[in-house]
């Protein structure tokens, strides 16, 4: 399954309706009829997002969003509220709530569909965060977490340059920002600047239409913005728009005419979001840059793995989700440094290991095991993830030798990979060790190796 979801109404028909649109993308469906009901539930069972209608029984959905975003057990989970007699008011209620999204009725499927994608994407960055600061704890690189919050940076981008005056005044006095007004292109010139912005809000459409869109692609391909918050105004309305940002990264997409105070709350979660999560990852890697990584590629080294993968499993067991674990080892590699010397063999082991991580996930593990061996840790994923995934990689590293200027040499090099999968089932089933893991990897991977090298072996002789 694609992840589980809780469904929160009291109407029976409406519970059945979204649960037939959600199996079908392959989602675990749980309901709840109550505020009571759903609230226990989800604090036993963290469900990965919570859909609750806008006037389920007891309380409403705004009060019982309030309510899970209060409670430390679930105040990560992602809530999404729907309503079939949509308003102003309520949706803005829902937001100040702690909403993530609010979705009117009748429900347009692409739409629902993407807001669950991407609030299922936030939930998963939010929990390998964590299993990573967890794992960081275990080890003993445990430290007071900082409070000091700097000024967020809010860039505006209107189709014309008075619109864009006018968002600024208008969110100027509803939010504590600093806000600045930019066209397209000064934010494209702009993503290299140490002073990246932290948000951006932009119409969908600029001087042509969907030009918004088409920037959101741009400012999440560029390290400085990765991981800013994007908020795209659909003023138009136009079919397919809120599916279509969300799939390619918007952290939301707000339908209608600019609505300041609307935004203002949108910014306030979604840069309190942010925020946490950048403070972990700065504290991971100051904490862990020494320590737990490997001084040649920078990648994460054994130590960290092994910790890693007890976190890992320690989750599976809590959601019954599968997961996948690789060993990758360059093939002839001592041939590599006994024709080219060391050096050019450390600089071939930095390349893949570049190329390897800039083909995986931000919530996968990738560590240097030892010689010229990679570890892969994959959360998340089933077979099918995994066989996509190492066939991937393979590619990546085989299909294109590595060209290393600085030396005057091109290096063809290729990799074998052993993967083994637990498929995921039932919580409290039994599941593999890190150390059954590592063992059947190995063998997959010295199948690999026998069968003539550059290949994928998955545990239990499956070729991919």
């Amino acid at each position: 399954m694609a992840g589980r979801i809780l469904i929160a109404d009291s109407t029976a028909t409406n519970r059945i309706v979204l649960k037939v649109k959600l199996a079908a993308a392959r989602y675990q469906t749980v309901q709840a009829v109550s505020g009571s009901e759903a609230l226990a539930i989800a604090r036993a069972t963290r469900p990965d997002l919570v859909i609750i209608d806008a006037h389920l029984a007891e309380c409403g959905g705004a009060c019982l969003c309030a309510r899970l975003k209060a409670d430390p057990e679930t105040r990560a989970i992602p809530v999404l509220v729907i309503d079939g007699a949509p308003s102003q008011k309520a949706r803005l209620a829902a937001l100040r709530a702690g909403a993530d999204d609010y979705l009117a009725k009748p429900l347009d499927e692409p739409s629902l569909l993407a807001l669950v994608r991407a609030l299922m994407r936030t939930r998963a960055t939010h929990d390998e965060l964590a299993r990573r600061q967890n794992t960081a704890e275990a080890l003993g690189f445990a430290e007071p977490v900082a409070t000091f919050t700097r000024q967020a940076q809010v860039t505006l981008i209107a189709p014309a340059a008075e619109t864009a005056l006018g968002w600024r005044r208008a969110l100027g006095a509803r939010h504590p920002a600093q806000f600045a007004t930019s066209t397209r292109t000064q934010a494209l010139d702009a993503i290299g600047a140490s002073d990246a912005s932290d948000a951006f809000v932009i119409a969908a459409d600029l001087a042509r239409h969907g030009d918004g869109i088409g920037l959101v692609s741009e400012l999440r391909s560029r390290g400085a913005t990765r991981h800013a918050v994007i908020i795209i105004l659909d003023e138009a309305n136009a079919p397919g728009t809120v599916a279509m940002a969300l799939d390619i990264g918007a952290s939301a997409v707000v339908s209608g005419s600019f609505d300041a105070e609307e935004i203002a709350i949108r910014l306030e979660t979604l840069l309190a979001r942010k925020n946490e999560a950048d403070m972990l990852r700065n504290r991971l890697d100051e904490r862990l840059g020494l320590a737990l990584r490997d001084p040649l590629t920078g990648l994460y080294n054994r130590r960290y793995g092994n910790a890693y993968l007890d976190r890992m499993i320690t989750g599976a067991a809590k959601t019954g989700q599968p997961f996948a674990l690789m060993l990758l080892d360059l093939d002839r590699f001592k041939t590599v440094n006994d024709s080219f010397g060391h050096v050019v063999g450390d600089e071939v082991l930095i390349e893949a290991g570049k190329r390897l991580g800039e083909n995986l996930r931000e919530i996968d593990l990738l560590a240097r095991y030892g010689g010229e061996e990679f570890v892969i840790a994959l959360p998340e994923t089933g077979l099918e993830g995994a066989q996509i995934a190492a066939e991937r990689l393979r590619r990546v590293i085989g299909e294109t030798p590595i060209c290393l200027a600085t030396q005057g040499v091109e290096v063809p090099v290729t990799v074998s990979i052993g993967v083994a999968v637990y498929a995921g089932g039932a919580q409290g089933d039994t599941l593999p060790t890190p150390q059954n893991l590592i063992e059947q990897a190995d063998a997959a991977l010295y199948a690999s190796k026998s069968d003539g090298r550059n290949l994928v072996t998955f545990a239990g002789g499956r070729a991919a």
